[in-house]
This record gives structure tokens, C-alpha cells and sequence, in this order.
């Protein structure tokens, strides 16, 4: 049997199939392994210590799974997890090429191309925005950009309960662009600091001014990581090209399948992981 060495792509739940979709959109040669830490998701709310924790206990077990590579496709992981495993960790593993990259970089280096007023408005959880991450990281790139954070504690919950078209989720989505907007209105890019935010894609472009730029991830960590394969050759030679896409979940795989196959536009069948069994 021919060795597997997938690349990991990990989300507290069901946001990063956003990202991943577009991963597999274009690098389909690829096997890929997504996890969705569901048991214990949101990881918005979440202390850095805990989200660090959580994220460092996944990665690991990719490794295990024999992946080189693993995206972290979750905007409070990146944000409160990243940094420590890639200065801490990863340094002192016995294979130290292995690489754990995440969503907040490749964003942060082309947001400024958006922008015609240099007023941008970035949507996140309460961890992603408390964090700063954004801010920081746009300032390295773009420095002449001016940046507004706007948490949205009830869209995570919304999306993932199916409510993202209803009614109810008017109120929260006009709500909390009223107080980005607030801070500034000439705000004319939008960034969706969360995976599962392009579910509210449609609602947020309803209560958007006229014209202004709605940015999603997926298709810009895709992008990015295929600029980064070409880069490291290296990397790219150790990921086994097999075509296969097998789904994770901490929780009840059959609640994850059918919320999943929403994000990931087509059928997924998960296999349930116990992290405290896999550690």
C-alpha cells in the first residue's frame, strides 16, 4: 500500500471547508485530511492559552496522520495559535521541516489591492479581533491603510446552526455592520475574518453600502498556497499525490456530514476522532 502524506487543513468546525474547497479546487492532485474540532468548538470565545492548547493537540495529531503540511484554516487558531507552534514547537519536533501555516498572512498581504479609500473593515470573533493579529499584520504590508475590527459573536453561532438565511440573522448581520460602520463610514472593504462567514455573504452584501468590496478567504489561501508549493519545491515533493479527501470530527459525524456537505458544497463522510484516545 502506497504511503500517505496528505496535507492537514484544520478548523475549530465546519468554516474551514470554505477554505478547503477552494484548496481542493486548485490543487486537486493532492490528499488532503480536514479535521473539525467540533466537540469543542467555538474557539472564538476562548482564551490564547486554550485555543493554543486545542490547536497544538490537532496539529500533533496530523503529524501522526504523516502530514508535512498543515493549514490552519481557522481565523482564532491563526490568530492565538500560529505564532507559538511555529516559534515554540515546531523547532524541537524530531522532523523540524515539518510547516504549520494559516489564514491571516496571505490575507493581510494583498487586502490593501481592495481598497480605494484605504479604509478597511475586518468581521471576526471576539478571539480574532481581540487578538489584533489583523491590524498588526496589515500595518507590516500596508501601512498606509487605516483599520476598523468589528467582533460578531452571533454569526459563528447562526451559521452553524443553519440560520444563516433566516430572518433572525438580519438583525445580527445589520447590527453589527452599523457599529463597524460607525467607527467610519468611509469603509469601502470588507474582509470575512471568519471561515464561516461567506454563508453570510448575501446577507452582509444586503446591509453593505453600495459598491463596497466583500472579501472572503478561500480562494486567497488557495492562491497563497499554491504560490508557496511552487516556492518550496522541497515541500511540495513530500505531500503524496493520491487525489483522497478524508473528513475528521470530534463530535457526532452525523450532524458534522450534513452541516459539512453546506460548507463544502458537496456530500462529505466523516470519521469520528477522540483526541483524548489519538494523544
Amino acid at each position: 500500500m502506497q504511503a500517505s502524506f496528505p496535507i492537514g487543513v484544520f478548523d475549530s468546525g465546519y468554516g474551514g471547508l470554505t477554505v478547503f474547497k477552494s484548496m481542493v479546487e486548485q490543487l486537486p492532485q493532492y490528499d488532503y485530511v480536514y479535521l473539525g474540532d467540533n466537540a469543542r468548538s467555538p474557539y472564538g470565545p476562548r482564551s490564547f492559552d486554550t485555543v493554543y492548547e486545542y490547536t497544538w493537540q490537532c496539529v500533533q495529531w496530523f503529524f501522526a496522520q504523516g502530514c508535512p503540511l498543515v493549514i490552519l484554516a481557522c481565523n482564532t487558531a491563526s490568530a492565538k495559535a500560529l505564532r507559538s507552534i511555529q516559534q515554540k514547537n515546531l523547532p524541537q519536533l524530531p522532523d523540524p521541516s515539518r510547516r504549520v501555516l494559516g489564514v491571516i498572512r496571505p490575507t493581510t498581504e494583498i487586502i490593501g489591492r481592495y481598497s480605494q479609500t484605504g479604509k478597511v473593515g475586518i468581521l471576526g470573533t471576539k478571539g480574532t479581533v481581540t487578538s489584533d493579529s489583523y491590524p498588526i499584520e496589515i500595518a507590516k504590508f500596508w501601512p498606509q491603510l487605516h483599520v476598523y475590527q468589528q467582533a460578531c459573536p452571533m454569526w459563528v453561532p447562526l451559521v452553524e446552526n443553519n440560520e444563516h438565511n433566516s430572518e433572525g440573522a438580519d438583525f445580527f448581520v445589520q447590527e453589527y455592520l452599523q457599529q463597524l460602520m460607525a467607527q467610519c463610514p468611509d469603509i469601502d472593504t470588507l474582509l470575512l475574518a471568519c471561515t464561516h462567514y461567506p454563508l453570510l455573504e448575501n446577507k452582509i452584501r444586503q446591509y453593505a453600502a453600495p459598491g463596497t468590496r466583500i472579501v472572503a478567504q478561500g480562494d486567497i489561501v488557495a492562491n497563497s498556497l499554491v504560490d508557496y508549493l511552487q516556492r518550496h519545491p522541497e515541500m511540495a515533493q513530500r505531500i503524496s499525490t493520491g487525489g483522497s479527501r478524508r473528513f475528521f470530527t470530534t463530535d457526532d459525524t452525523r450532524s458534522f456530514d450534513e452541516q459539512a456537505s453546506v460548507f463544502y458544497g458537496a456530500a462529505v463522510q466523516s470519521q469520528h476522532l477522540d483526541l483524548h484516545v489519538a494523544e
